[in-house]
């Protein structure tokens, strides 16, 4: 479990202190959030990119799944590529998707996608990861974590692309971090603005995931409603109804 702290003056720790009462008293009222239009929680998956053991990226994903639990009431499962043999992909066909993956992908209504930057670029994991799907990715939304010694802007606006080539759908700002200046020693957090952040972001995946898979579904089901992209993904209802009911 990832820890948040703060080293900061008394001034600034009443106001986050202040802060996080409002927010928790704002989740007391979205803690049983859910998507009425699915009758049930949003299901939240991360995937983890780094092969970096106690990975900056992976950790701070893992405490967004809390956040967006706890006080969301989301369904959430983390999907570590570190530990997943998923094999390189092959447009061939001769590289099946990990079973276990392939079942998260479905099952999951948005995504949250982090990876450490590498020379500017997305891992070589996450990207491979990436490269496997493509209807399982339309119609849901997608949030980045990066960890970085800059901005990881490059990093998150690949990773935006690649979604945006399969329809899916990214939220506007992304998380970037920073290992050495935003945790302690002990995995603790101790950078007050990027709580704050993340706890919006926890949010924010949560409430708009929900309205777009929502959305999603509905149009996909409407026989009527042919004005919208989802009509070329109809056949996937067949095969993901028992994952979206």
């Amino acid at each position: 479990m990832v820890n948040i702290i703060s080293k900061y003056d008394s001034k600034e720790l009443e106001e986050e202190r202040s802060n996080s009462s409002r927010i928790e008293m704002q989740s007391t009222g979205l803690s049983g959030f859910r998507n009425y239009k699915m009758n049930r929680p949003i299901k939240l998956l991360a995937v983890g990119s780094s092969m970096r053991e106690n990975s900056y990226s992976t950790m701070t994903a893992k405490l967004v799944l809390q956040l967006s639990n706890k006080q969301y009431g989301a369904e959430t499962r983390l999907l570590d590529l570190r530990q997943t043999g998923l094999p390189i992909y092959n447009p061939d066909g001769t590289s099946d998707s990990n079973t276990q993956v392939q079942y998260l992908v479905n099952w999951a209504d948005a995504f949250i996608l982090a990876s450490p930057d590498y020379h500017g670029s997305m891992s070589g994991v996450m990207k491979n990861f990436l490269d496997h799907f493509w209807a399982e990715f339309a119609g849901k939304l997608f949030g980045f974590i990066c960890a970085s010694h800059e901005k990881g802007l490059t990093v998150m606006d690949q990773m935006r692309t690649a979604v945006r080539q399969c329809y899916g759908w990214s939220m506007p700002y992304g998380i970037s971090i920073n290992g050495e200046e935003d945790f302690n020693d002990r995995a603790e957090i101790t950078n007050v603005l990027l709580n704050k952040r993340l706890r919006m972001f926890a949010r924010d995946i949560v409430v708009y995931g929900d309205l777009i898979r929502a959305q999603f579904m509905q149009d996909i089901v409407d026989d009527n409603l042919l004005d919208t992209f989802a009509i070329r993904y109809k056949s996937l209802l067949a095969e993901q109804k028992p994952l979206i009911t």
